[in-house]
């Protein structure tokens, strides 16, 4: 059974660090592609970051500079460093898995992150 568990949300103040954790099991997580979305309430769904199994990585725009994705193959978990954090960046978090060249794909529950100003 596939699971994606994310944690490391919360309440934080503007302009705090946080940082999100996704836990993979099921999986051989170092075959996939991995990354953050978010999303706030009333909106879709939108990429924050993405990191592939060869490392490539990519940021929204709204981001860069102030996120950093990583991931630890040895301990099948993926990490988003959220540092100088601003109301719009509040949303839930949601950690998400695909197998490169196929349809497979996989979805965490999501992790809330409230920034106050």
């Amino acid at each position: 059974q596939v699971q994606l568990v994310e944690s490391g949300g919360g309440l934080v103040q503007a302009g705090g660090p946080l940082r999100l954790s996704c836990a993979a099991s099921g999986i051989t997580f170092s075959s996939y592609d991995m990354a953050w979305y978010g999303q706030a309430p009333g909106k879709q769904r939108d990429l924050v970051a993405a990191i592939s199994r060869g490392g490539t990585i990519n940021y929204a725009d709204s981001v860069k500079g102030r996120f950093t994705i990583s991931r630890d193959n040895a301990k099948n978990t993926l990490y988003l460093e959220m540092n100088s954090l601003k109301p719009e960046d509040t949303a839930t978090y949601y950690c998400y898995a695909a197998l490169p060249d196929t349809t497979i794909y996989f979805w965490g529950q999501g992790t809330q992150v409230t920034v106050s100003s």
